[in-house]
């Protein structure tokens, strides 16, 4: 702030001081001005070289004493024109681009068309630099253009044909030789009709055709004879006598020369001449004697300021001190600023190292959880079809307790997988929720059939009461919200022994389609400390554990929670100790009438069929062959199995299958691999992969290798054929259309 004050004071301090009398000039009306520029022109046109370099340094004096541009440009395009006319081509060149410079910071495009104009003709003319020249010709046209002056664009396209004819280029002139023979009565005048006739003799004389050029050119001589274009004339006189030549005929061509030097002798008087050079001698002095006036006047600025040096020195002292003090503490800030910098870039190499090693971290565990949750679903897949297989055939074992502890041991350790597998890819956000028509009143009761083994092993009883105003049929993804229903009743039956775990829906809001519904997941059970009520969610938490105590990897309510954030959605609880827990959280299901009756439609599926369908199995375990052609067999389907990819295309040659179980984690060729192959061979029987990696990992590659659905081992037979029957629904309905 100190140092902006003493700059605003050092301002205003020199404005009071630097006052200084401001010089009178004199002054002449724009029409006036006007007028004397008119007449400069007037006289360059009769070749009059001195009067109009002198009526033109007047006019330029009163226009730079009014600040005219317009005008200034404009005196000085007729001085350089005098000059041209003179042969004084660096002079004409200096004014030329001294009025352009003018012309620029003006609005008028008639004056910037002029001199680009001009500039070309000496480029083109009288320093053979075409291209330069060129290049102010297309400048002048587009101002001409902008303006619509059609005599400018005529006059500027006349000499870009003349410099191209003139330099022997007469291909590149011919389109604008041809604009001005199309347009010379409307546009050219009388001014310029002598020059054309000489443009077309030229251009006939360069493709030979001598007598048409001839004819151009007596015209030339005719019409310029008749007229006051004497420059013109002589030009025409000189073209006349190439073609002459070319003829044969030297006499005439030597006629025509002699011509030619007469008329440029009047035109370049050497008495003219000498004054004009006097005159332009005059105008020299007083583009000095304004430089010497502007110096004049600096000077005397100087001389006032100087007057005031004690005070300026004065206050140049303390800004300077300021700046000093200022650029001190800049530098102080740009050697700390450099050295932070310098620890931030070693601290950002850091933890791009350290970013790089825990997505490389991420990725080796994401990697080794999908490897585990495979090689344990494979066993458990044999452990819990053996284990049914054993119940289906001895029924005298099925109150065995060592047969019940060894099912019950398969399913408890698949929930610790499941438990692994989705709290991993909830922390990599790779879960998207879908939108599928279910009842939820199916789906909450087939949680409580599902479950029933442990609450018999508790001694607990499962109620279940649903609102009737809730639809019969909802759109929701109903996998995760039975993920959420499983996990929130197995953790409420494992913490209760001897009760009762109730689960509750009740319609609280309706909102367009979205029907919110409030569920309370309620047991009778231990209850939960206060101060523990905010842990219980967070992983691997299990409040008040022993020893020998309840089961499970504390990951169920985490789930949840995370789970319900997907849902836009969150969880709370009342509990109390001895008295039990009661979880309470609402969802937003979508509800669609006519898409839930169309869907359901399309999934009524009749799972009794007797027709007998022909199944292959692809599979290299022999445990999981045995069990899953135990199941299908079972099912009175026929059932073939082969051991890899390889055997399943040879046994597809030659037999017709109507369904086909594919393996996916097989070796030399494996599921997606051969699936892909008996899809180029034209195979389209429907492919069911069973596998025991999780469905999202696999299910992008499955469905671009042709797979039509994805079982998940272990699985109930159940799922099996209901998927088999809507594939083969769909098949056939496809067939009938």
């Amino acid at each position: 702030m100190l140092h902006s004050r003493i700059l605003l004071f050092l301002f205003f301090t020199l404005n009071m001081f630097s006052n200084g009398p401001i010089a009178k000039t004199d002054t002449l009306s724009r029409k006036a001005i006007l007028k004397l520029t008119a007449e400069a022109t007037d006289n360059l046109s009769a070749f009059k070289f001195e009067q109009s370099l002198a009526t033109a340094r007047v006019a330029l004096r009163y226009a730079i004493n009014r600040n005219d541009d317009y005008l200034v440009a404009k005196s000085y395009n007729t001085i350089a024109a005098t000059f041209e006319a003179l042969s004084e081509v660096d002079k004409a060149i200096f004014y030329y681009k001294k009025g352009l410079a003018y012309a620029d910071k003006s609005s008028n495009d008639t004056i910037k068309s002029s001199l680009n104009n001009n500039i070309g003709n000496i480029y083109c003319f009288e320093l053979n630099k075409l291209d330069e020249g060129v290049n102010y010709y297309k400048k002048a046209l587009e101002y001409s253009t902008k303006i619509d002056d059609t005599r400018g664009i005529y006059i500027t396209k006349m000499n870009i044909a003349w410099a191209y004819f003139y330099r022997g280029n007469f291909e590149k002139g011919r389109p604008y030789l041809d604009f001005i023979n199309k347009h010379q009565s409307d546009y050219g005048g009388k001014g310029t009709i002598v020059a054309l006739n000489m443009l077309n003799g030229m251009y006939y004389t360069n493709k030979l055709e001598l007598d048409k050029a001839d004819s151009f050119f007596k015209n030339a001589i005719r019409l310029g004879n008749e007229g006051n274009e004497k420059s013109d004339l002589s030009y025409a006189h000189q073209e006349y006598a190439n073609l002459l030549k070319k003829k044969g005929d030297y006499k005439k061509a030597y006629e025509n020369l002699v011509i030619y030097n007469s008329i440029r002798k009047s035109l370049e008087d050497s008495d003219k001449v000498k004054r004009a050079n006097i005159v332009g001698v005059n105008l020299e002095l007083d583009e000095y004697k304004r430089k010497v006036d502007t110096i004049e006047n600096e000077i005397s600025l100087q001389y006032l300021s100087l007057q005031k040096s004690r005070v300026i020195v004065v206050l140049f002292i303390i800004a300077l001190t300021v700046v000093l003090l200022l650029l001190y503490s800049v530098y102080k800030n740009y050697s700390f600023k450099k050295k932070i910098n310098a620890d931030l870039i070693i601290a950002n190499e850091k933890l791009f190292i350290a970013k790089e090693k825990a997505e490389e971290a991420s990725y080796l565990k994401s990697q080794f959880v999908s490897t585990i949750s495979h090689e344990l679903r494979t066993p458990l897949y044999g452990v819990v079809g053996i284990t049914n297989m054993l119940l289906d055939e001895h029924k005298e074992l099925a109150d065995s307790p060592h047969l019940s502890s060894l099912k019950f041991s398969a399913r408890y350790l698949l929930s610790l997988v499941n438990d692994v597998l989705q709290i991993n890819k909830i922390e990599e956000n790779r879960i998207v929720l879908e939108s599928l028509t279910f009842n939820m009143s199916d789906e909450i009761n087939l949680i409580k059939n599902s479950l029933s083994f442990i609450a018999k092993s508790h001694d607990n009883h499962i109620n279940v009461v649903i609102d009737p105003s809730i639809p019969e049929y909802l759109i929701g993804d109903k996998l995760r919200f039975s993920q959420i229903i499983i996990n929130m009743v197995s953790n409420a039956l494992k913490f209760t022994n001897n009760g009762e775990v109730t689960i509750k829906a009740d319609l609280v809001k309706i909102e367009n389609k979205a029907h919110f519904i409030e569920f309370n997941i309620q047991d009778n059970g231990v209850g939960i400390a206060e101060e523990d009520q905010e842990k219980i969610f967070d992983k691997f938490v299990q409040i008040g554990r022993k020893e020998i105590d309840y089961q499970g990897t504390g990951l169920g309510l985490s789930i949840v929670k995370r789970l319900l954030e997907l849902f836009n959605s969150t969880i709370s609880l009342k509990s109390k100790i001895g008295e039990g827990t009661t979880f309470t959280f609402t969802i937003a299901f979508d509800h669609d009438p006519a898409k839930s009756i169309e869907l359901i439609n399309k999934i009524q599926v009749d799972l009794t069929s007797s027709e007998i369908f022909k199944i292959l199995v692809v599979d290299d375990n022999k445990i999981n062959q045995l069990i899953t052609k135990k199941i299908i067999e079972k099912n009175n389907y026929k059932c073939i199995v082969v051991d890899s990819g390889i055997d399943a295309l040879e046994i597809l040659e030659t037999e017709t299958f109507d369904i086909i179980l594919m393996d996916i984690n097989m070796p030399l060729m494996n599921g997606f691999e051969t699936t892909i192959r008996l899809r180029q061979k034209g195979i389209v029987t429907p492919v069911i992969a069973l596998t025991a990696f999780d469905k999202d990992e696999i299910i992008e590659e499955a469905l671009s290798a042709g797979i039509n659905d994805i079982i998940i081992k272990p699985f109930e037979p159940i799922l099996l054929f209901k998927t088999i029957n809507q594939l083969l629904y769909e098949e056939n309905e496809t067939e009938l259309v």
